[in-house]
């Protein structure tokens, strides 16, 4: 496996891109970071599948990520937990990812928010 300080400064890099605007409103960007079996149980509890992507993409947000961590799952699969705290709706989710490597690159095959009280 990559070297841990290495891989969990990658995956908060990828984790990061899906929070911007040029990322998150173009498809062919998403396609490349998410898997084709990639889905998300959204903050909402609405469910995504990478084919149910819209043309225009996933929305822009005003969000900022914290406590990133990583736990590996295997050399190939790592599990990334993390803070968000939304700008806009003053709302903290707590998230979870679930990344693997193949094709050359790590990919989001799974994606879950859940909302929180408090920042802690």
């Amino acid at each position: 496996m990559e070297n841990n300080n290495f891989l969990k400064e990658h995956l908060r890099k990828l984790e990061e891109m899906l929070l911007r605007p040029e990322i998150r409103n173009s498809p062919t960007e998403l396609r490349n970071i998410l898997a084709d079996n990639f889905f998300e149980i959204g903050s909402s509890g609405k469910i995504l599948h990478k084919d149910g992507i819209a043309p225009e993409g996933i929305g822009v947000v005003n969000m900022q990520l914290s406590e990133f961590e990583i736990h590996p799952l295997s050399d190939e699969i790592i599990l990334t937990t993390y803070r968000i705290f939304n700008k806009e709706t003053q709302q903290y989710t707590l998230r979870s990812s679930i990344w693997k490597y193949m094709e050359n690159r790590w990919q989001m095959v799974f994606h879950q928010g859940t909302k929180t009280d408090s920042s802690t």
